[in-house]
């Protein structure tokens, strides 16, 4: 009984969900090297124009944001004029306030900061009212209409910028597009008439998944009992099957099925949560609290925004007040980059966190004891594939119910946290799905032969079952025709 519906389930599944997953197993090799375009963080640095040589000083800023508890402040020039951003609790305000006719912005000023981007004269303006195939989302409908840009350069560079806020939303050229063709788009099931209501999309991923995973437990369930019984009877393990497609379909599937099932699983899991009841959170809140900072306080700051001006001349892109814990922070925006300085000293510096200044913060935070260390080497948790997060960096670790642990970059006062849950989250997405393990990531060469193996495992598994599906639909209608006759 068990076999008959292992074998139906399997061959009905199959014929039709083995060329999905053949689909995702090749665009997963262009994954490895190309994912879908975004605009990179150097080129919006680029283009940000410069501040003026002189801002109001933080007097200025003190009576700005006088009986507001402002989390955060930026200034940066916005229609050539620079615009204090006042982020609150509850609230995003700007100084002086912007226009609220954003949705009639001038397209010539608009096409003047796209000039920016690129090199080459545009040579094509689209007025866009739905999102298309490189802005799928569909939170942008708000930013509508959206100006699409063509460029007369080689690379066919295209840029997307709102109507609402004047800033770019994407950015790609015809390599990037290529590849996310036969990458991304494939892979993550990226068409715009499904990705621009995002739960109708993961929706239909998951259920995807689901799907498959039953196919493909049923397939090694299958190919386990068929080796078991060519022992009993021959006490021998090959493969009872003798055609060439489903002997290697059958060896295939016994050897790497159950990389295709933990790849399809842990797909699934980039999109579903961990249940409360199978991993516990106990405090919901303490993610927040960590990434967060309490109200500014301007006068903390011992030397003025001017000073920053002066010290980093004609550079200065944006300016942001910001805090870790009692230490008062200036972020800066260059043309290269950002660099956090300590508005607690004297002078203008970089900032420098302390094992002190770490634990001090924390301490507020944890009720329980809290342990500090300076880590030095990735661990299971700090670590991405191309090995870019900085290091050192701080490692807290709380004893409560959550286990609680943070990294700190003592460089920029960053935080990322972990809890239990989304340790388990790591484990049953990044780890099975990408092999961000520790072990492989630190040795490039091994991460690549384990990946290209289980990926070329799982392609032949998902080839040679549509070659079967195929065969069996063309056996189905053959059977018609003769009834019909």
């Amino acid at each position: 009984m068990l076999k008959r519906i292992c074998y139906t389930i399997h061959r009905m599944l199959g014929t039709i969900f083995s060329i999905l997953f053949l689909m995702w197993f090749l665009s997963g090799f262009v994954m490895i090297y190309h994912s879908f375009p975004r605009i990179k963080s150097s080129d919006r640095y680029r283009v940000m124009p410069v501040l003026p040589d002189s801002i109001p000083g933080n007097d200025s800023m003190l009576n700005l944001i006088s009986g507001l508890k402002t989390t955060r402040l930026n200034l940066k020039v916005t229609d050539k004029q620079p615009i204090y951003q006042i982020t609150t609790k509850d609230s995003t305000c700007y100084m002086p306030e912007i226009a609220s006719e954003q949705g009639t912005k001038s397209l010539d000023r608009i096409t003047e900061y796209a000039g920016l981007w690129c090199d080459a004269p545009v040579i094509k303006t689209d007025t866009l009212t739905e999102v298309d195939q490189w802005i799928p989302y569909g939170h942008l409908k708000k930013e509508m209409p959206i100006y699409k840009f063509y460029f007369a350069d080689k690379e066919k560079h295209q840029l997307y910028v709102s109507s609402k806020s004047g800033e770019a939303l994407q950015f790609t050229d015809k390599d990037s597009r290529f590849w996310a063709w036969l990458g991304a788009i494939p892979h993550w099931i990226y068409f715009t008439s499904l990705r621009e209501d995002t739960q109708m999309w993961s929706n239909t991923i998951v259920v995807l998944c689901i799907i498959g995973l039953v196919m493909c437990i049923a397939g090694m369930i299958l190919g386990i009992r068929s080796y078991i019984i060519q022992y009993r009877k021959r006490k021998s393990l090959k493969s009872p099957y003798k055609k060439a497609f489903y002997k290697w379909h059958h060896i295939l599937g016994f050897f790497f099925g159950i990389f295709v099932i933990t790849f399809t699983f842990s797909g699934m899991m980039s999109l579903v949560s961990i249940p409360d009841w199978m991993v516990k959170t106990h405090d919901k809140n303490l993610r927040r609290t960590i990434m967060s900072n309490g109200p500014l306080e301007p006068d903390k700051y011992k030397y003025d925004c001017n000073d920053i001006l002066k010290t980093y001349q004609s550079s200065v892109k944006s300016i942001e007040w910001d805090s870790f814990g009692d230490i008062p922070l200036y972020k800066v925006t260059t043309g290269t980059g950002i660099i956090v300085l300590n508005a607690s000293q004297e002078d203008v510096s970089v900032l420098n966190l302390t094992e002190q200044d770490v634990r001090k913060r924390f301490e507020r935070i944890h009720d329980s004891e809290i342990s500090v260390s300076l880590m030095t080497e990735f661990d299971n948790y700090y670590i991405s594939r191309k090995m870019e997060s900085p290091l050192p960096v701080y490692k807290v670790e709380a004893g409560d119910a959550d286990g609680s642990v943070s990294y700190v970059n003592p460089q920029t006062g960053s935080v990322r946290y972990y809890n239990n849950s989304s340790r388990a989250s790591k484990w049953t997405y990044g780890a099975l799905h990408s092999y961000r393990i520790k072990a492989l990531v630190e040795r490039p060469v091994l991460w690549n032969i384990v990946m290209w193996t289980t990926m070329i495992g799982g392609t032949l598994i998902s080839f040679t079952g549509l070659y079967l599906g195929i065969r069996y639909i063309k056996r189905k209608i053959k059977k018609l025709k003769k009834v019909t006759l």
